[in-house]
């Protein structure tokens, strides 16, 4: 399983941008949850975001909630994040990530499987 994010750049605080993370097995091969995750620089990595495919539910940390929105096209292979009302501190690695599970998605331990990161950088 290989995983793809795409989308990242540079944007003015306040601005918007959407990632992207294509996976090239399809949900059905066990993976059942995709997660968002983000590391600053000298910061440990932190999460951002979840889907699980079954039911579509989705979860965010306070520090995102009502700005970013997590959303799956299951036909495609493809999660999306999009990002609004982006804040300097949002500046990071952002990592896409494939888990088995369906519980404990925000931790980085349930996930197998990483893509490389698109970095995302929010100018004050």
């Amino acid at each position: 399983v290989q995983l793809q994010a795409s989308g990242g750049g540079l944007v003015q605080a306040g601005g918007s941008l959407r990632l992207s993370c294509a996976a090239s097995a399809p949900s059905g091969r066990g993976l059942r949850s995709i997660g968002w995750f983000r590391q600053a620089p000298e910061k440990e990595r932190e999460f951002v975001a979840f889907l699980r495919w079954r039911g579509k539910i989705s979860d965010y940390p306070d520090s995102v909630k009502g700005r970013f929105t997590i959303s799956g096209d299951s036909a495609k292979n493809t999660v999306y994040l999009q990002m609004n009302s982006l804040r300097p501190e949002d500046t990071a690695v952002y990592y896409c990530a494939a888990s088995p599970r369906e519980l404990g998605l925000s931790s980085a331990t349930s996930y197998v499987y990483w893509g490389q990161g698109t970095l995302v950088t929010v100018s004050s």
